[in-house]
């Protein structure tokens, strides 16, 4: 019988409650108008706010801990950057047979993003694992996306029907994204005791940046017709397209730790840490590389794949936790 710590880490994760929510406002009530260019605005202003405090919340003493598990992190580095895009173009291919081609170029974009940052150290921590490590090796994904995300973009998507990123992208995002990124963690030392006494509202902000950018995405895909051109069936098959691109993931990371020689608590932290895409990174950089009128299907796949991953690396925590306590010794 499952225990309740697992029937707990089963539960919908409330801000998804939270993002269907808003979905549903956004195709009730779209934004439209003079208010949807005053909320794109706010958009943008809140995404450069975002990732200004990703900066500063980026502790140097953290990654000097971590940095001498160098086969994790490149481990890492390889899955998210390496093994997901070859995944991904893969997938698009058989999307593309009978998807909307703006949803195989989501699948795409969703396997161009960096790792998670916060759920890759919770799961790896719940796990067992090297957690020093798996803070070294979600942070540098996440700071290395900021670079290559758009780049892959530009290599992977240009030219496309749908979904079409252009170097000036890289620009763009490097304007909005890294420059309030590289100045956030510059003023790390002055912001520091504020970021410790405010954990809770930097977790709120993330979420409500990620809620108001998907508002303002899915306002202007309503006003252009999402729902018209989207039915269940396209849902179900994205689900499942999501649902074999995480398997082959977390297969994949297992079976290179192990073939690496890695330890279990390397391993452990390869396997949450190269296996997931983050989704509060993924929207704010999807919404900088793209029009907002194309962004409704193009984070489709990321948003389903969000909550896929969390479900699944939950029942996989456990089970690396179950295995270690059956392996200590009596009264360890």
């Amino acid at each position: 019988m499952m225990n309740r710590g697992l029937l707990r880490s089963l539960k919908v994760d409330p801000f998804l409650l939270a993002m269907i929510g808003v979905l549903i406002v956004a195709t009730l009530l779209p934004a439209r108008g003079r208010g949807a260019t005053v909320i794109s605005g706010l958009s943008d202003i809140s995404i450069a706010a975002l990732f200004f405090f990703h900066g500063a919340k980026l502790s140097r003493q953290a990654v000097l801990a971590g940095i001498r598990a160098w086969p994790v992190h490149s481990a890492v580095i390889l899955a998210t950057f390496v093994m997901f895009p070859l995944l991904g173009v893969t997938a698009r291919h058989f999307a593309d047979l009978w998807l909307d081609p703006a949803i195989g170029a989501g699948i795409v974009l969703l396997c161009i993003m960096p790792s998670t940052v916060q759920s890759s150290i919770a799961f790896t921590s719940m796990a067992g694992g090297n957690v020093p490590a798996a803070v070294t090796s979600a942070s540098a994904s996440s700071v290395l996306g900021v670079f290559l995300t758009p780049m892959l973009a530009a290599l992977l998507l240009s030219g496309s029907r749908a979904g079409a990123a252009s170097w000036a992208s890289v620009y763009k995002i490097a304007l909005q994204l890294l420059v309030p990124f590289v100045i956030g963690h510059a003023l790390r030392p002055l912001l520091v005791g504020f970021l410790d006494r405010r954990r809770t509202f930097l977790t709120k902000l993330d979420r409500g940046v990620i809620l108001l950018v998907v508002y303002t995405v899915f306002s202007a895909a309503v006003v252009e017709g999402l729902w018209r051109r989207y039915t269940q069936f396209d849902l179900l098959w994205t689900l499942a397209i999501d649902a074999t691109l995480l398997g082959l993931a977390l297969l994949a990371t297992t079976l290179g730790a192990r073939l690496l020689r890695l330890t279990r608590e390397d391993e452990i932290a390869v396997v949450f840490c190269g296996s997931k895409k983050s989704l509060v990174s993924g929207v704010p950089m999807a919404a900088a590389l793209f029009p907002v009128a194309q962004l409704g299907a193009l984070i489709l796949p990321l948003m389903l794949f969000h909550q896929l991953q969390l479900m699944a690396c939950a029942v996989l925590a456990q089970r690396y936790a179950g295995v270690a306590r059956e392996a200590a010794p009596c009264g360890a």
